[in-house]
């Protein structure tokens, strides 16, 4: 029973879309009606906002770290073990992918994907971070670079945890992570894809 109100918790915190809070504080219009049409940072920097990007990126990876941290903190008291903490990190993503406060209308889950990963072991975080970052800087894609991190993120929990349950729920993420970004392969693959920063027309 605790591990599923943990489980729950996660689910919950992960459901807070920083995209659409940040965009209402700042009087921004809803990410979902601009641009790729998706709750996330890069969306929000089309706005020409660089602050309200940034709000929304580090709101969105601090949702995934205390989400996990939580869990490391406090579970273990009710005798939630690995299994479960590693469970509410799936369900923190699944939260921002699926908000049950916006209408199950998430983003694609790249920051809160990190900042899971530097709860799980910051050494793991700092590497994936640091793939996303050498990516999108030669390229400029933002959809390229996380594909690339998602695809370094379970070889490197394995390398440094082993291939226990940490590893299959950064696994399942990824899988996840590069699902959520189907149309941006059809993009890159067609040479359509926007550029870190590029300003796109309101959506259809």
């Amino acid at each position: 029973m605790a591990t599923v109100a943990f489980i729950l918790i996660g689910y919950l915190i992960g459901s807070l879309s920083f995209a659409v809070l940040v965009s209402k504080a700042f009087g921004l219009p809803d990410p979902h009606d601009y641009g790729s049409g998706n709750p996330g940072a890069t969306n929000v920097l089309r706005t020409g906002n660089k602050l309200a990007a940034l709000l929304t990126l580090a709101g969105d990876a601090a949702k995934g770290w205390i989400a996990v941290v939580l869990a490391q903190r406090f579970a273990w008291r009710y005798g939630v073990d690995d299994p479960g903490i590693a469970a509410v990190a799936l369900a923190a993503f699944l939260g921002h992918l699926f908000p049950v406060f916006f209408r199950f209308k998430g983003g694609k889950g790249v920051a809160t994907a990190a900042g899971i990963l530097f709860a799980i072991d910051w050494r793991v975080g700092l590497g994936t971070v640091g793939t996303w970052l050498v990516i999108a800087f030669f390229f400029r894609y933002s959809s390229l670079a996380a594909l690339v991190a998602a695809a370094f993120a379970p070889f490197a929990t394995a390398l440094v945890l082993g291939f226990n349950v940490y590893a299959a729920a950064v696994l399942a993420i990824s899988a996840l992570l590069v699902w959520r970004h189907a149309d941006n392969i059809r993009k890159l693959l067609a040479g359509t894809e926007s550029r870190i920063g590029e300003r796109k027309a309101p959506a259809q």
